[in-house]
């Protein structure tokens, strides 16, 4: 298996200007194991739970409840692995570049394809993802510094609680974008009309607030300075679901690993309100 993060977008043939389903045909050959930040920038990109039918009932409420870090994009039958309302020939169980497997909130292993895993009673969930306002940021004129230098978006767990639904349960993460005040002020704008992958951010400001002790270490992705005159602005997060299963501890289950996302069809301004 290609080692992780040694392809270049050269390398692999990609760009942001690559079609989901190039991105995806890449992904599942493994010529692309690497964050997918910037990758086909048009289309929406997708987090990703995948439980046990014993589970899916409670986990798709918690969704409901908590639609800031959980926006749903779309629901799997019981034990089937591909997703026709996401795009053609997605396969769940080969299409994201890196996989998380977790027993008892443990993570025990990392992959890149699970189909040796599958099992008939597998549910999968795919959550909406912040990269996919990326785009239209980038397109409003505002920087992305961990665009920009090539690094996964910096993720943080924070004291949010999220609300609780059966047994899941547990704290809201975060991505952060430093960007100067007048940014800030249009990324809410901006990112306030697409609910469906996060919407407007929750805090702008001093981390203390929300449980973050030292913006230099995330607890997942990449740092990226923060220069004089900016300010961390913080989005909900569809790593959240990775925060529960670590507080829940349920026997199985696999995620993707952060800043790894399922890249699908849907069109980043078909998900817009306005």
């Amino acid at each position: 298996m290609t080692s992780i993060n040694t392809l270049s977008i050269d390398a692999a043939g990609l760009s942001a200007a690559s079609t989901a389903y190039q991105a995806r045909q890449a992904i599942r050959r493994g010529d692309w194991v690497k964050h997918t930040s910037g990758l086909a920038a048009r289309n929406a990109q997708g987090n990703i739970a995948i439980l046990p039918a014993a589970l899916a009932s409670d986990f798709l409420r918690f969704c409901q409840r908590n639609p800031k870090p959980c926006p749903l994009l779309a629901v799997s039958e019981p034990g089937d692995p591909m997703l026709p309302t996401l795009g053609q020939d997605v396969d769940i169980r080969t299409d994201v570049p890196l996989y998380r497997v977790w027993k008892k909130g443990v993570m025990v292993d990392e992959l890149s394809d699970i189909t040796p895993l599958w099992r008939a009673d597998l549910v999968t969930f795919v959550l909406g993802c912040s990269f996919s306002f990326e785009h239209a940021l980038i397109e409003g004129g505002i920087d992305l510094r961990h665009v920009k230098e090539g690094k996964n978006v910096a993720m943080y767990k924070t004291n949010i609680q999220t609300v609780a639904a059966g047994p899941f349960h547990g704290p809201m993460v975060v991505s952060m974008r430093p960007m100067s005040a007048a940014n800030a002020i249009r990324a809410v704008q901006i990112t306030a009309r697409v609910p469906a992958v996060h919407g407007a951010p929750v805090h702008l400001g001093d981390p203390a607030l929300i449980g973050i002790s030292d913006i230099n270490k995330p607890d997942f992705g990449d740092a990226v300075d923060i220069l004089p005159g900016e300010l961390p602005v913080f989005w909900a997060c569809g790593v959240t679901p990775q925060a529960v299963v670590m507080a829940v501890e349920p026997e199985f289950c696999i995620t993707h690993a952060p800043g790894y996302m399922l890249i699908t069809d849907l069109l980043n301004s078909d998900l817009s309100l306005a």
